[in-house]
Formats: structure tokens, sequence, C-alpha cells
């Protein structure tokens, strides 16, 4: 065992690489819980957007193509699930279940002949100054655009839902969506745009496994990701700034396990495989102690005769 092996700096640098996908696909579901409807298909959209941007990132050269690719490609899976929930009013749970069962088969589909492909690659933004600074500029100054879109997103996300009209509706129709829909307010447009944007980051989420995080295809690749999403959204409290810490965590558990296992710690490895999960969950259920609410309406039907 050589503990001195692993770089600090590095394993600092991989956090934030590792916390990506599933900080993006939560920052999706978490605008789509916030106005009451519960997705519980993050995974087989974030699959779907694995698969759909690295074929279309393979196919013209270009990640930034792939990436598009992804964000349309959940986004159109959350369509579907937009209208079996929403203009069907089918009901939420069975249907996102459905829908990550038929993301998982379509991505095996989408996938064949893509194996042991590699895509090209997503070239790391460096910042004059800052990206040579020791320490911060390899952690914080060198890396993909898609990072720094994921922590963007972070402060929008939390800055549209806390400081704007338009984040008052939303979380107005989540809480009670028959007083939003007395007061004027289009409750199915709402959560169907809702829908969208959280399936768009999914795929982004998924695209980002296969382009950046581990570049290749192999079918299955997203190994839960998208239901940790979830939990990181329900632990985090609905709070964009919650479900950083919480992408962070399982981030840093997941690099450092990788670093334990090359540095040949004597435990044994699958015990080092499930931690990332195991640590996450309890240390989000210690952040959740406070109670707080989930959105009234969360996972209510909404019809408008209500």
């Amino acid at each position: 065992m050589d503990l001195s092996s692993i770089n600090p700096t590095l394993l600092l640098a991989s956090l934030i690489v590792a916390s990506t996908p599933i900080l993006l696909a939560a920052l999706g579901e978490l605008v789509v819980e916030r106005a009451g409807v519960l997705n519980l298909g993050v995974e087989g959209m974030m699959i779907t957007g694995a698969i759909c941007g690295f074929a279309i990132a393979v196919n013209t050269g270009s990640p930034f193509v792939g990436f598009i690719a992804a964000a349309l490609g959940g986004a159109a899976l959350a369509l579907l699930f937009a209208i079996l929930t929403q203009l069907a009013l089918a009901n939420q749970v069975a249907s996102g279940l459905a829908l990550t069962l038929f993301g998982l088969g379509l991505s095996a589909l989408l996938g064949q002949g893509y194996q042991g492909i590699k895509p090209p690659p997503t070239a790391n933004i460096k910042i004059p100054v800052l990206s040579d600074l020791p320490v911060l500029g390899p952690v914080l100054f060198s890396h993909d655009l898609m990072v720094y879109l994921a922590l963007a997103l972070v402060a929008t996300v939390w800055f549209v839902l806390n400081r704007t009209r338009a984040g008052l509706i939303l979380r107005a129709v989540g809480e009670n969506h028959g007083a939003a829909h007395a007061l004027g307010y289009k409750v199915i447009r709402i959560r169907i745009l809702a829908i969208l944007f959280g399936g768009a980051c999914a795929g982004l989420g998924g695209a980002y496994l296969s382009l950046v995080r581990v570049p290749q295809w192999t079918e299955g690749m997203t190994a839960g990701s998208g239901w940790i999403a979830l939990a990181l959204v329900v632990f985090a409290s609905w709070k964009a700034g919650r479900v950083l810490l919480g992408a962070w965590l399982f981030g840093g558990i997941s690099v450092l396990q990788l670093n334990l296992q090359a540095a040949g710690v004597a435990i044994p490895v699958e015990y080092l495989s499930m931690s990332p999960y195991l640590i996450t969950i309890l240390v989000l259920v210690i952040m959740s102690a406070d109670k707080s609410r989930a959105p009234a309406s969360l996972g209510r039907t909404f019809h408008a005769s209500d």
C-alpha cells in the first residue's frame, strides 16, 4: 500500500470532473420537481443522452455538436414522459420507471457498433494567468467548457427560482397547482417546459460521461448515476447549493475509491466500489435533517377541472 502515490491536487481536479454528470442531471430534476412533477426516468434520459452525444460526436468530429445532440435526445425522451403524464394523465412514478427501462433498451440498440471507438477529444480551457496558479490552477481553472457550464447552471437555477417572477410562478405551480391555475397560469405548459429542461440537462450529463469522464461508449455506462441524481435532489431539500455540495461529495468519494484501489489498499474492491453510493446517501440523509418540505403538489396529477 502506497498512499503517497495519491496526488491531492489531481484528486481535487478529478473530483470536479467526476461530479459534473450528476450535477447536471440533478439540477434538471430539481427544476422538474419544483414544478411539482416527479420524473424517475433520469437514468433513462442520461443513458440516451450518452449514446446520442457519443454517436453524433463520432460522426461529426465535434464534441460541441455531440453535446447539443445529447440535450435534444434527453429532451425528446422527456417529451414522451410529458405527453404521458401531463396530457394523458398517466401515473408519474410508473411512467418514469418505464422511461428508464425504455432509455436503457434504446441506448443499447443505438449503441451497437460504437464499442471500442474513441470520441473526438473535448479540449480543456486554459485561462491566462489563472490556469498557471499552483494548486488552484489545475483544480479550478483547467477544465473543459461543460464543467463551467454546470457551475454556472447552479447559480442560474438558484437565481431564477429565488429571485425572478418566472421562478416564483414555477414554485407556485409546484406548491399548489390548483391555486396557480385559478390565477391564470398555464400549469401544464409550465410543467412541460420544466420537464424538457430536466431532460436536456440529464442528456448533457450522460454525454459528459461518454465524451469526457469515460471517453467511450459502454452499454449501461451510467451505472446508477441517474438514481444518485434523484437522491441528491431529495436529500438536498430541493436547494441548488446543496445539490452542488452533494454532487461534489459523490464525485470526491468516487475518485478517492479509484485512487485507493490504485494505491493497493487492502480492502476488497467490491466494498470500495459501493462506498460512493453508501457514503453519499448517508451524508445526504444527515444533511436533510432540517425536514424541509417537498413541493406540496409533487407527483400529483393536474387536470384543469381540479
